[in-house]
Order: structure tokens, then sequence, then C-alpha cells
């Protein structure tokens, strides 16, 4: 009914998890210069580092992680750490498998997936909660889409969560990540493989998140720093229900617009969020949907009804995330039909955690309505 692999630690500060995981000769530390530069870098450890800007900007792709594997390849190293966001992450949870020869053919499994390297995740944003979920996402560019690698040789052997990661992080990319730990968590309360112990760190999440998003709604994007622990805690949490629960439509549908257009994975997320909500709430108003959103209402002070809730819960986000039409992004009308063609080929594990089944026509409806 419920698992969690890794192991999950807390420091204050990147100084005491080195000295605690004694980062040294035979670790392959997989980064960014804007955090190796304030965090890690007078720490002087002799680890081999790789800064992943170096290799492209944005979110994973085939092309970023081959190119680094074919520089990498040679390198002695027993042990991956991963200190960055879901990009940094991603990519370093494909380390864990050695430097293979097509980083395309893990993620279309054809090749045997196997650990050979030890894994150690320190996320410094606040949403993937990838940190403790056995799934990698790339974008893969020669088939325009994003696709996922699901597997427990890409699990994190241990989790590091240290507040003092997120002081630096800009407001942007905080409201993309936080956004996705939200959604992660409702999708995952939602998911018909939801049992009562993977919905526990679902609400707890939603618990921690939504009243920040309420303060800073209220009181500004510095609002945040005072609650950097908690809502990395709630990423985690986040993380645990739908590593074990899984996610849904609005991941499925938002992995064409972002593949296509490169929009940034919470705010391409956030398009379909409240859409794909209130298409469940009219297909099925009795089932779990209630529960989630008499706890949305408690936490936002609003009416439970479908028509009150989410106009309610996009006001709030919105504050985050901007909510943009589809077409603004680049997208075509006749990509709705093409979208949902790609998310019925390749979203199958996304769909399958589905509240209530989607049609072909259905997935159109929602693209043409967000369009």
């Amino acid at each position: 009914m419920f698992t969690v692999k890794s192991n999950i630690h807390q420091f204050d500060t990147f100084a005491r998890f080195a000295e605690a995981f004694q980062l040294g000769k035979g670790d392959l530390v997989i980064t960014q210069t804007f955090i190796h530069e304030p965090y890690i870098r007078g720490l002087n450890l002799p680890c081999t580092f790789v800064m992943q800007e170096q290799y492209g900007a944005g979110e994973p792709s085939d092309e970023m992680i081959q190119r680094m594997m074919d520089d990498l390849r040679g390198t002695d190293y027993q042990r991956v750490v991963a200190v960055g966001g879901g990009t940094v992450i991603d990519i370093a949870k494909l380390f864990a498998l050695g430097c293979l020869e097509n980083v395309t053919d893990a993620f279309e499994r054809k090749i045997p997936i196997v650990k050979r390297k030890g894994l150690v995740i320190v996320p410094t944003t606040c949403g993937t909660g990838s940190e403790v979920t056995n799934i990698s996402i790339a974008e893969l560019k020669q088939k325009h889409t994003k696709l996922g690698l699901a597997d427990n040789a890409i699990l994190a052997d241990d989790a590091v969560l240290v507040p003092e990661l997120l002081t630096t992080l800009p407001f942007k990319p905080y409201a993309f990540s936080a956004i996705d730990a939200l959604i992660h968590a409702t999708e995952s309360y939602l998911s018909p493989k939801a049992t009562p112990f993977s919905r526990l760190f679902s609400e707890e999440a939603i618990r921690l998140i939504l009243p920040i998003f309420a303060g800073i709604a209220k009181e500004g994007a510095d609002y945040r720093l005072g609650h950097l622990e908690a809502m990395l805690r709630a990423s985690t949490y986040a993380g645990i229900a739908f590593g074990n629960a899984g996610c849904a439509a609005v991941h499925a549908l938002s992995y064409p617009l972002g593949g296509n257009y490169h929009v940034a994975h919470g705010e391409s997320n956030y398009q379909f969020f409240t859409t794909i909500l209130d298409f469940y709430a009219k297909r099925n108003p009795t089932g779990d949907i209630t529960k989630l959103n008499a706890l949305y209402a408690n936490l936002l002070g609003c009416g439970e009804a479908p028509e009150v809730l989410y106009p309610a819960l996009d006001k709030v986000l919105s504050c985050m995330v901007q909510k943009r039409p589809l077409r603004e992004y680049g997208m075509r009308e006749e990509e709705c039909e093409q979208f949902a063609d790609s998310v019925l080929e390749r979203q199958q594990r996304l769909l399958a955690n589905n509240y209530v089944p989607m049609s072909r026509e259905e997935i159109v409806s929602v693209y043409r309505k967000l369009y």
C-alpha cells in the first residue's frame, strides 16, 4: 500500500551535509554554477564537478544528457550527487545507470535499466519531489515530446533536504516549482492508486503549501522566505505521495506544450490544473473529489462548489504564475488534435492515474478550451 525506499535526511547547511556524507574523491557532483559558487566552492571538496548549464539551458533533453555522458565517459566515480533543481536531478538519475551509449534507448526502454552507481539527491527548488521518486523526465528532441523513465533503478539512495539552498532561489523558479508540488499532491490524492497512507502525504503537502501561497498573495513574494523549510518539506511530502499514487492528466496534457514550446514544467502544468479539476468534478461529482474540494475550501475560506472554489484557487495561484491562453506560447489551433494524439500515444503511464477516464474527444476539448 505504501513505499518509501530512499533515506531522508535534513541539514541546516550544505557544509554540514558535505561533512556528514564525506563528499570527496569518487563522487560525481552534478550542479550549477550559481549554486556551486555560494555554497560549495569554499569547501574545496575533491569531487568531480559538472556544471549542468554548460550543456544547455532549460529543462533536460536527450541531447543535453548525451553530451554530458560522452564528456564524462571514462571518469571514475562511484556515487552521483545531484545538487540542483529538476533538470539537474533528472540528469543525475540517468548517471546512476553509468555512462550510457544512447540515452534515448533508456527512456524508450530498449536497454536494461540497471543501477550501477550510488545516488544522493539534494534539491535546490521546492516542487519536483524528484528526490524521492523513481522518475526522470526528458525532452526527446527528435520526437517533439517529453517522456518519463519510471524505474526503481533510478531511485535515490539518500534524499537530503537543506533549506539554506532555497535562500537564493529567485521567485519565478520558486513559484513554478511550488505550484508543481501542489499539483503533485492534488493529482496523487485523486489517483485510483491512492491509499490512506499516500493521502496522508498528499493532504499534509496541501495544508502546508496553500497558506504560504495565500501569504504571498497578500504580502508579496518575500513572504516565502520565512517558510522555506515548510515548502521544502511539502515538496518532499508531495513527491512521496505521487511516487506511490502517480500523477495524471494535468501532467500528461502539459508535456506536448512543454516539449514543443519549451514552457517551464510548473508553468505548463498550471495552465491545465483547474480546468482538469473542473472536468473531473463534472464527470464524477460525488467521488473523492468532494473530500479534496472540502480541504481546499477550508484552507481558502470559500465555498466547496466548483464554480466558487476553482476561481478562488486560480485567484491565489495567479499571484504565483500567470494563466495564459495556449496560443500565446505559439501553439496552433490544429495542434489541439495533434497534442491529444501524442498524449494518448505516449502518456498512458499518466492517464492510467486519472480520477476519471478521458476520451480523445475530451482531451481535445480541454486543449480547445484553453487555446
